[in-house]
């Protein structure tokens, strides 16, 4: 089977594997279309701890099923997979936060993922989808998933408005979810030009981080008041510096981006505003459940899918987000 295949920094390739056997109370997945996510470029530029090389990368993918012996689903059903590998036995795991496992893994990251023609989940954790549901917005419903965590994790309601940093998949599937969800007061902040279209062609009001005074756009949001709940989904110093000042008196800062190096924070800015610092990590079973019918039920998420290539374009892809390109969410159909 074709394979997308980690060989080193910058390096990847397409090679020839073969079809993997699954493990007991596994199955076989043929994929059909997997997403390129963050993870997936730091494992390219070589700086991910964990990812090994010889590594098929993809932790973002629906398919079919391919195994006739799985307890509920039917062979050549549409599935999606929550991604997650949590051991069961640390003391997280205990106490029902498998998703936050002490060491937790994932498929496309310690274990051969779905950028391949096959791949393999634990039983538990494949999904079905529906029926008439779009194999790429299959695919989706992982960075959708990440969305329904931040936004509950938040504590968001209905009524609330929100500032997100950041244009790119994560930031845009928030923007999206919070307006399905009856959110009106929806503000974006982006520096890329290309994104900023994107954005706003979606109907969203984007703030431009390098033309605009971002703290006192975000001081007019809501009357004046500030925003009820920023979602930082950028991870850039340029936004970490500004955080405690965006957020209304009281208001909720959500960390959804993975910082790459240590960032600066106005602490005591954020004490005396009484902020509400939220750290988020993935998601849980439940939540992904909640993102598949989201990311059936909203049409909108569609628009975040900007480009679909052949696996023999794995390089293109790649290439894509590594420039300053418009780019969101680059897939690779695997059915081609």
């Amino acid at each position: 089977m074709k394979a997308i295949v980690y060989r080193g920094k910058n390096t990847l390739q397409l090679e020839d594997k073969e079809i993997p056997t699954p493990k007991k109370g596994w199955s076989l997945i043929k994929s059909s279309h997997a997403g390129i996510c963050g993870s997936d470029l730091n494992i390219y530029a070589g700086v991910h701890p964990r990812a090994e090389i010889g590594l098929t990368l993809g932790h973002e993918f629906s398919g079919y099923m391919a195994s006739k012996d799985h307890p509920t689903i039917k062979e050549g059903a549409k599935v999606t997979v929550y991604p997650l590998l949590s051991c069961g036995e640390c003391p997280t795991c205990k106490s029902g936060r498998t998703y936050i496992c002490e060491h937790l893994g994932l498929l496309g990251i310690d274990q051969d993922g779905g950028m391949a023609e096959y791949a393999t989940a634990e039983n538990s954790v494949i999904l079905p989808m529906p029926e008439d549901m779009p194999m790429d917005l299959g695919s989706v419903v992982e960075p959708v998933a990440v969305a329904v965590h931040a936004i509950r994790k938040g504590g968001y309601k209905p009524g609330d408005s929100a500032l997100i940093f950041g244009c790119g998949t994560i930031g845009l599937c928030i923007a999206i979810a919070l307006r399905h969800y009856g959110t009106t007061d929806i503000t974006l902040v982006e520096a890329n030009e290309l994104r900023i279209k994107k954005a706003q062609s979606m109907g969203f009001k984007v703030v431009n981080a390098l033309k605009d005074d971002v703290v006192a756009e975000a001081h007019k949001i809501n009357n004046n008041i500030g925003p009820d709940v920023v979602f930082d989904c950028a991870g850039h110093p340029s936004v970490s510096s500004i955080l405690t000042e965006t957020p209304r008196v009281g208001g909720t800062i959500v960390l959804v981006a993975a910082y790459k190096h240590n960032a600066e924070v106005n602490l005591g800015q954020g004490m005396f505003r009484e902020s509400k610092i939220q750290f988020v990590r993935v998601y849980t079973l439940e939540e992904y459940g909640i993102a598949l019918d989201l990311t059936y039920n909203c049409s909108d998420f569609k628009e975040i899918i900007t480009h679909i290539l052949s696996v023999d374009e794995y390089q293109k892809g790649f290439d894509l987000l590594t420039s300053n390109t418009d780019a969101v969410k680059v897939l690779y159909n695997l059915d081609k």
